[in-house]
């Protein structure tokens, strides 16, 4: 039997819970459907911080030119605005409701990050800020009785109807079967695909099942070639790539060689504090200088005292694995972690369906550009989350949930994989991304790439595998087609930025890939 409700918001990260409470001042029945328990999320990763304009020597102006410096000349100047104008009041709103960040003196304490030019990066139990916001936000939620949390719901596809998103198709917890549920909308809060690379900062559920899906159900995306690598990510034999936060750097972490020598000054001379994008490579171009496989992060000029209380979850993870980030240096290489492209937007969350909507990493407003500004994500989160569950309500409150007649209701339930033959499928295509797809990419490449996933088309695929080669092939297929090297996306083959491709590329199902000069619409 389908279950109804109000609204629907999959994922519960910074933007859904954010989209929810606001969906819920109404009264109205909002279900939060997740993939996992309910604080695991990318958000709950973020270590750095959240970006705002808080402190006596800060401005928008300054925030946003930032920003659109970071997004090399791709980001939405209107969306930008929004972020930087909008942000301070919703930061305003979570110290009201009993987030605690840090203090010094009894003041906000802001640390720096790469490509700002003001302190302005707040934080919380120092590299536990997306872990205390969304702490924050569930205990906020849950103040809302109209707000259902219904955990390890894995979401297989969006129901439309007429053109129209009407609702989800999901794996009850307790049945273990599919089910569905109806709504007056959807909105899409389900985070990154950092999972797509073999080597990746992003948490297991990060595999990008909300862009796969919102393309299936006929929604356009944006600038799906961006993908952010972070620079420093832990590099050990058999442990998981663990974030070394950008704020490391910002506090005056030094990157070294295998030598022990500094070499960023060869690249770029904001030297450790230049954009993710170009540190990236920067380490990628100096481990092919030495034959390496990492280079070095070095804290050991600050005191161990300071490094334990203001980077304590880093300062204990690295001692599990016999590090000491105030003696050793620490391996560290890049790593995919953020998403810049996904569903196309509008500013307040409407996507190119009706009734679907969506906000935070899953989707391009143009905020970011080809580049993500640090920090700028939690922020672009809680905004955009609070502006998506705004509209889904004024747009749909009078609307009535009526029985739909749904033509081919299986269409989207594939047969089932073994979990074997499936992690085997992502797998593969791990590999291929991170060797076809990454950090460098040239047309060769990129077109090998094509062909393996078309290859791995052919097999008979459930759902969640179906969804994951989709999402490979768009951003194969976006990055093919720009024929320069802007922000996170570098073409060994188009070294150059190429004014030209000053425009978003689009993609949408059964149609070819395409270019608009703006995102929001």
């Amino acid at each position: 039997m389908a279950l109804e409700t109000d609204f629907i918001v999959i994922g519960s990260g910074v933007a859904g819970l954010r989209a929810s409470i606001e969906l819920a001042k109404s009264g109205a029945k909002v279900t939060v459907l997740t993939k996992d328990k309910a604080s695991e999320s990318n958000t709950e990763y973020a270590q750095g911080g959240v970006a705002v304009v808080l402190s006596d020597d800060d401005n928008a102006e300054l925030h946003e030119e930032d920003t659109l410096i970071a997004g090399a000349g791709l980001c939405d100047v209107e969306a930008v605005e929004t972020l930087v104008t909008d942000g301070t009041k919703y930061i305003k709103q979570l110290i009201e409701w009993g987030i605690e960040f840090d203090k010094e003196g009894g003041k906000l304490a802001f640390t720096q990050e790469a490509a700002h030019s003001r302190r302005r990066i707040l934080h919380a139990h120092g590299d536990s800020t997306g872990k205390e916001i969304v702490r924050a936000l569930i205990a906020r939620a849950r103040q809302e009785k109209s707000i259902v949390l219904m955990p390890f719901a894995n979401t297989e596809s969006l129901i439309v109807y007429d053109g129209r998103c009407v609702g989800v198709r999901f794996l009850d917890p307790i049945l273990r079967a599919p089910r569905e549920i109806f709504a007056k909308a959807v909105i899409l809060c389900t985070g990154g695909a950092g999972q797509l690379y073999r080597h990746t900062t992003n948490p297991p559920v990060a595999t990008g099942d909300g862009m796969a899906m919102a393309y299936f159900a006929g929604a356009e995306m944006a600038d799906m070639e961006f993908i952010q690598f972070h620079p420093t990510a832990l590099s050990l034999e058999n442990a998981p790539r663990f974030l070394l936060s950008e704020a490391m750097r910002g506090e005056g972490g030094i990157l070294r060689n295998k030598m022990g020598e500094r070499f960023m000054a060869r690249y770029d001379e904001r030297l450790e504090l230049a954009p993710r994008d170009i540190v990236s490579r920067s380490i990628v171009a100096e481990m092919r200088r030495t034959g390496t496989r990492n280079v070095y992060l070095d804290m050991t000029a600050l005191s161990e005292d300071f490094l334990r209380e203001r980077f304590p979850k880093i300062y204990e993870t690295c001692k599990f694995y016999d590090l000491n980030i105030a003696e050793d240096l620490l391996p560290v290489s890049p790593a995919s972690h953020y998403c810049m492209g996904g569903v196309r937007t509008d500013l307040h969350g409407r996507t190119t369906v009706k009734g679907l909507y969506a906000a935070g990493e899953v989707t391009c407003t143009g905020v970011h550009g080809a580049n993500r500004l640090a920090s700028n994500s939690l922020l672009e989160g809680l905004v955009f989350g609070a502006r998506g569950g705004a509209a889904a309500l004024a747009d749909n409150y009078e609307l009535r949930i009526t029985n739909f007649k749904l033509e081919n209701p299986q269409s989207a339930i594939r047969n089932p994989q073994s979990d074997g033959i499936a992690t085997a499928v992502k797998k593969r295509v791990k590999r291929v991304m991170w060797e076809r797809v990454g950090i460098l990419r040239d047309k060769d490449s990129l077109k090998r790439a094509l062909r393996e996933f078309k290859q791995i088309e052919q097999a008979n695929l459930s759902t969640s595998s179906r969804n994951f080669v989709t999402l490979a092939k768009l951003v194969a297929t976006a990055a093919l087609w720009r024929e320069e090297s802007r922000g996170g996306h570098f073409r060994n083959d188009f070294p150059e930025r190429d004014e030209k491709f000053r425009v978003h590329s689009i993609q949408k199902k059964d149609a070819e890939i395409s270019s608009d000069e703006k995102i929001n619409f």
